[in-house]
């Protein structure tokens, strides 16, 4: 088998609502726009690449929020990468439905989206199976390699959407664990490698890859994300390289006014902390102000928007 190169992406999200930056304004509109743009992006490494296929593992687009808009970008944007083959494996936010956009939209042949609760085989050719499976519905999906054992010769990778249950906690609160697994069940499956989505901060493992959101969704997000360069050897192994995806930045900014004594000393000393940078941005204020001082959280605003293209401030 020679080695097979794909590219893999995951929770992009399209259609988000945004609510930190006003949902239904033009800061939430833009920053809507940049996850089309990512996606162009991740299309372009692609072919760029050469890849011998994409791979989406979920949460593609917001099935509530989903615009016939968007059903008519994605159906452009992945025929354009024909003949490329991409396969998706639909997640909690973009599950697999007759309602689905997976399912209303006319997909060019290059697209395989899997469409049952269960692993289901895939002949990639070179000797190489892939295994996927769709959530089809937006809660409740079990272990997707719970009672599963891979049939027939040579490598066999997985997609899906699933949470590896030792790395929920370092997800954060909100993160719930949907068709939560082990990661010892994919060995015991017989597959070589997991190709997986739902996790937003990335992850590489001996036998699993949570690539993260290629580009951002909320403050705070840790780690290097975008999508990941994957080559697939003849022994199963696999190499992993990341690339930069995102159209936008995001970047936590942190202004301590102690010691100012004048609403020019902030601007300057806020000028200072934002220099540079383009992007979203999130700025925390912390210190003591000199009670003279009139400081207002729209001027640090409209500083900040000079720069940034949404703006939230948050006062410790």
């Amino acid at each position: 088998m020679p080695r097979v190169k794909i590219v893999h992406f995951a929770d992009l999200h399209l259609d988000a609502g945004f609510a930190w930056a006003g949902a239904e304004g033009t800061a939430a509109r833009r920053r809507r726009q940049s996850l089309r743009d990512s996606l162009k992006r991740i299309a372009r490494l692609a072919a760029d690449i050469q890849a011998d296929a994409l791979f989406c593992g979920g949460d593609l687009y917001e099935h509530e929020r989903a615009t016939p808009d968007t059903a008519r970008f994605l159906q452009a944007a992945f025929a354009d990468l024909g003949p490329c083959p991409i396969y998706i494996a639909p997640g909690n936010h973009d599950w697999y439905s007759p309602d689905s956009l997976y399912a209303l939209v006319d997909w060019s042949p290059n697209v395989h989206v899997f469409r049952e609760p269960r692993l289901e085989p895939v002949d990639l050719g070179n000797d190489l199976t892939l295994w996927g499976a769709a959530h089809c519905a937006p809660a409740n999906t079990g272990n997707f390699f719970e009672g599963f054992l891979v049939e027939g010769p040579g490598v066999h990778v997985a997609l899906c959407h699933a949470a590896e249950r030792t790395e929920l906690a370092e997800q954060g609160s909100e993160k719930l664990p949907h068709a939560a697994f082990d990661a010892h069940d994919i060995e015991r499956a017989g597959l070589q490698h997991a190709f997986l989505g739902h996790y937003h901060r990335p992850r590489d493992a001996a036998r699993h890859t949570y690539p993260g959101n290629p580009d951002p969704l909320a403050f705070g997000e840790e780690g290097e994300r975008g999508s990941v360069v994957a080559t697939i050897g003849a022994d199963g192994s696999v190499t992993r390289e990341r690339r930069l995806v995102a159209a936008t930045a995001a970047h936590d900014l942190l202004l301590d006014i102690t010691g100012c004594t004048s609403q020019q000393a902030v601007r300057d000393r806020l000028g200072r902390v934002a220099d540079g940078r383009r992007g979203v941005a999130r700025l925390t204020v912390e210190g003591e102000l000199h009670p003279e001082v009139d400081l207002r959280e729209e001027d640090l605003r409209q500083v900040l928007l000079q720069s940034f293209d949404a703006v939230q401030i948050r006062f410790s």
